[in-house]
């Protein structure tokens, strides 16, 4: 083992909706405006709270998921990204301790065990006093080897309940408080993706962030908060330091399309960047706004809310057009969730249809609960050129749409749902060279993903000069 420095700290909360959020957006606002390098991770599957944090720090944000990456993955992923930024900051799910099982498999505690972090508990104290304490008490003894380095109080009434809770902390716990939130702060989030914020709204967007950052710059000290980061050394795993090289799929680079914009916003960076080592060079599209794919090798739509903009979508015929000609002439297409949706026949959207791509036969009907959402174990049972045989893949689904009037004889199903839902307990749409499916993947977890799509666009490629 090999210490080094990397000032880091992970923001926790007792339970969902205390203000873990808020408060990491506000941190990496404040401490962006200080002039420093800040680093922002999202513990498990999550685009849209990365999204923004991407969009504050200028830095791609990266997720640790201790249920879909080993232990030496997310070791490798944090000590590669956050070497050389002034503070790497890890904004956790749900409670601390929450996790798949009784045992807290894949929770934010997890994660800070295995990157040895120190932990910020954000206590939401609304009609809470001494019990307070109580509750930062049982979070410090539930697990030994979690050091609760500080607390923030949240949804402070007035001066009087901010000092019994300082306090009763201090002297029950002894444990600092670093900051304590007043609940007329007014802090509040629009409830929308970054993704989907037109550019004429983005004055929006900085006026929020702008909000978030000044309130923890006044309510919680930013010194503190360093120190805590700096102060523990991470003993990481020889070898794993820094990016491991890649061997490439092919010496013959191809292009793949990404489609990129308001509409289709989730992809992984590591995603992207795992084609881009393989040897693909990325060209970003606009289904809103382009009106052909141009000469592209491979095609990758990934997740997004596709039923909000189904009205622009159906009007970009052009675009949809060649999509459909696309696929049918035999180039490499991986789709996922929003995707997915995006090459059917149409969706149903409040009463409303709207035609999509056609490319793949059937309807997407959107429901008002969640008809799939989690985290998903599929095994492949159908031949295809983008995982193996037999293959078990994990990943994730949250989709409220589902898929009717299916014609399965014009497609099969590559993918069977060990848990999860999926489609119908099948996933992975196959036709021509199409793959399409509500899972999500992480290319950290399933590695040989971006290699064999790669392979596909190189074989497509050379079919299109043999023709030629």
């Amino acid at each position: 083992m090999v210490a080094q420095t990397i000032p880091r700290v992970v923001i926790a909360a007792p339970k969902g909706r205390s203000g873990k959020t808020t408060v990491t957006l506000g941190l990496l606002a404040a401490l962006n405006k200080m002039g420093m390098k800040v680093q922002a991770f999202k513990k498990g599957p999550d685009y849209i709270d990365a999204g923004w944090m991407t969009a504050i720090t200028g830095r791609d944000c990266h997720n640790l998921d201790a249920v879909l990456m080993s232990k030496e993955t997310i070791i490798q992923s944090f000590t590669e990204h956050g070497a050389g930024a002034d503070i790497s900051i890890v904004e956790g799910a749900m409670g601390l301790y929450d996790g798949l099982d009784f045992e807290g498999s894949g929770s934010t505690a997890q994660i800070a065990k295995i990157i040895q972090a120190p932990v910020i508990l954000v206590v939401d104290c609304t009609r809470m006093t001494r019990s307070a304490a109580a509750t930062v008490m049982g979070y410090q003894h539930f697990d030994r080897e979690i050091n609760i380095a500080g607390v923030i109080l949240n949804k402070v009434g007035n001066a009087r309940h901010e000092r019994i809770l300082r306090e009763v902390i201090q002297r029950y716990c002894k444990v600092p408080v670093v900051g304590s939130i007043p609940k007329n702060a007014e802090l509040t989030i629009p409830d929308r993706h970054l993704g989907l914020i037109p550019a004429n709204e983005r004055d929006e967007f900085c006026k929020v962030v702008d909000k978030l950052g000044d309130v923890i710059a006044q309510h919680v000290d930013l010194q503190q908060i360093l120190r805590i980061a700096n102060a523990t050394k991470m003993e990481s795993i020889p070898g794993l330091a820094g990016k491991q090289s890649m061997v490439r799929s092919s010496d013959k680079s191809v292009t793949i399309g990404v489609i990129k914009d308001r509409v289709f916003s989730f992809y992984y960076p590591e995603n992207l960047q795992q084609l881009k080592d393989e040897g693909a060079n990325l060209v970003f599209l606009d289904s809103l706004s382009d009106t052909s794919l141009g000469n592209l090798d491979g095609l990758y739509i990934g997740g997004g809310f596709p039923e909000l903009f189904a009205g622009e979508l159906e009007k970009n015929v052009l675009f949809r057009q060649s999509i459909y000609k696309a696929v049918h002439n035999g180039l490499p297409v991986y789709a996922e969730c929003g995707g997915l949706m995006y090459l059917g026949r149409r969706i149903i959207y409040q009463g409303q249809e709207y035609a999509m791509v056609g490319a793949l036969p059937f309807d997407a009907i959107m429901e008002k609960k969640p008809q799939g959402h989690g985290y998903t174990v599929t095994r492949v049972v159908e031949p295809n050129g983008y995982f193996t045989l037999l293959e078990k893949i994990r990943g994730h689904e949250f989709h409220h749409s589902r898929l009717i009037n299916i014609d399965e004889s014009k497609i099969s199903f590559a993918l069977s749902v060990e848990r999860g839902k999926g489609i119908d307990g099948r996933d992975g749409i196959i036709y021509k060279n199409v793959f399409a499916t509500y899972n999500h993947i992480h290319s950290l977890a399933t590695p040989q993903w971006a290699k064999n799509f790669v392979q596909l666009a190189c074989g497509n490629r050379e079919r299109e000069l043999s023709a030629m």
